[in-house]
C-alpha cells in the first residue's frame, strides 16, 4: 500500500494524476487507508496546537486558550469525523455512479468513488495546517482557496476517473458538490449536538 501516493500529484499536476488514479490497481480500501488517516492528522494536530499554545484574541483582550484535555477531546472527535466524512462521500459517489451511466465494474466504481473523494478533499486537509494560527480570516481565506481548488478537481477528475462523457459528468459533479455541502451542514449540526451533551470547549482561566 503506497502511503499518500496521489497527494503531491493531485496538487501539482492533476490532469495526469487523474489518469494515474484511474489506472491504479489498488483496492478502494488501500486508497482510503493509504491517504485519509494521515491527511486527517494535519488539521487535527494543527488545531490542537493552535488552540492550546497560540490562542486567539477577541477584540483587544488577552489570547484565549483551551485546556489541553478539552482540545484533545475535540480534536480527536474531529479527526474521526473527518475520516468518516470522506468515507461517506466516497460511498455516495459510488452509489450515484449508475444513475449517471458509469459502466465500469462494481469494483472499479467503488475504487473510483473512493479515490475521487480522497483526492478532492486533499487540498482541504492540507489547508488545515493554517489552524496552527486560530485566526478566523486567515482560515476562511485558506479554506476558501482550498475549497475552490477542490471544486476544480471534481469537474476535472470525475469524467476521467469514472470514465464518462464530460456533459454527463457535469451533472454528476454538481451532485457530488451538493452531497459535500450536505455533509458540511451535518457536521455543523453534529458539533452543536456534541456541545449540547457537555463535550464542548473548556477555556483556560
Amino acid at each position: 500500500m503506497a502511503l499518500l501516493k496521489h497527494t503531491v500529484g493531485i496538487m501539482t499536476h492533476p490532469a495526469s494524476e487523474w489518469a494515474s488514479v484511474r489506472d491504479d490497481k489498488t483496492s478502494f480500501k488501500q486508497v482510503f487507508l493509504g491517504h485519509v488517516p494521515f491527511l486527517a492528522l494535519i488539521p487535527s494536530i494543527a488545531a490542537f496546537y493552535g488552540v492550546t499554545q497560540v490562542g486567539w484574541t477577541v477584540g483587544d483582550g488577552d489570547p484565549v486558550h483551551l485546556t489541553v484535555n478539552s482540545a484533545l477531546t475535540l480534536c480527536a472527535i474531529s479527526y474521526f469525523a473527518l475520516i468518516a466524512g470522506v468515507f461517506v462521500l466516497g460511498e455516495f459517489v459510488n452509489w450515484m455512479s449508475r444513475t449517471y451511466g458509469v459502466r465500469d465494474s462494481e469494483e472499479q466504481r467503488h475504487h473510483g468513488g473512493t479515490a475521487l473523494a480522497v483526492c478532492i478533499t486533499t487540498p482541504l486537509f492540507l489547508s488545515g495546517i493554517f489552524l496552527v494560527v486560530p485566526s478566523i480570516w486567515l482560515n476562511v481565506i485558506a479554506m476558501g482557496i482550498a475549497g475552490t481548488y477542490a471544486v476544480f478537481l471534481i469537474f476535472e477528475g470525475l469524467p476521467i476517473v469514472m470514465n464518462i462523457e464530460k456533459e454527463r459528468a457535469f451533472m454528476y459533479a454538481c451532485s457530488v458538490i451538493t452531497v459535500g455541502l450536505v455533509l458540511m451542514v451535518t457536521a455543523m449540526i453534529g458539533t452543536v449536538l456534541v456541545w449540547g451533551v457537555g463535550v464542548g470547549p473548556i477555556y483556560v482561566d
